[in-house]
């Protein structure tokens, strides 16, 4: 797959202390997550949609004022406490997902997409499924709709040692006690929540 020569270096990025906060550093943020795919970071405005396996396909989409009422609706209960917000947060991606789905050609896309789906513009692999939902957690800490979490670059699995597949998944960091939390979509199908999950535990799958 197109990409994963540089999973090494994404690998290094495990490590618990590593998070580049989107607050502190939006713009560090950024360049580790897109520059390579040469993929714009989101705005408040707009987010760049990657499909079609490793970011071949990029697409704008426009955000508007009645998106962003939505996300703020969304992300409401998750001020009650951290499981709340990743709760919310699940929530919002299966929106984010089905919102983006007619600028993308994506509404029929598979959980787990593999080979027999490389460079179909219609799918995701996780390269695109981890920028992605990366956008939108940057799109909601722009919002200012993150209490309780702050955004990480993206985090790799894998390079098929000891059978484990690689893989990439977008992250969350809890505030308070720095626990970082991986939010995958690639596993879910269309309209469905990303699975969300302790990184440490995340890392092990295969």
């Amino acid at each position: 797959m197109r990409g994963w020569t540089k999973i090494a270096v994404a690998v290094a990025l495990i490590s618990p202390l590593s998070a580049v906060t989107a607050r502190s550093d939006i713009a560090g943020i950024a360049a580790a997550t897109y520059s390579t795919y040469s993929v714009p970071p989101p705005t408040r405005d707009h987010v760049f949609i990657c499909h079609g396996f490793t970011c071949k396909y990029i697409v704008q989409v426009d955000l508007t004022e009645a998106d962003r009422a939505k996300l703020t609706r969304m992300l409401a209960p998750g001020k009650a406490s951290p499981e709340a917000e990743r709760r919310a947060v699940a929530a919002a991606g299966a929106w984010f997902d089905r919102r983006i789905a007619p600028a993308a050609g994506t509404q029929n896309h598979v959980a787990h997409a593999g080979y027999v789906y490389m460079y179909n513009p219609h799918q995701f692999d996780c390269i695109d499924s981890s920028r992605n939902t990366t956008s939108l957690l940057l799109l909601l800490d722009q919002l200012d709709l993150l209490r309780h979490h702050t955004v990480d670059v993206p985090v790799s699995r894998g390079l098929w040692l000891g059978g484990q597949s690689p893989h990439t998944t977008a992250v969350l960091v809890e505030t308070k006690s720095g626990a970082k939390w991986s939010v995958d979509s690639w596993t879910r199908g269309y309209g469905v929540a990303p699975e969300v999950m302790p990184l440490s535990r995340w890392v092990t799958l295969k």
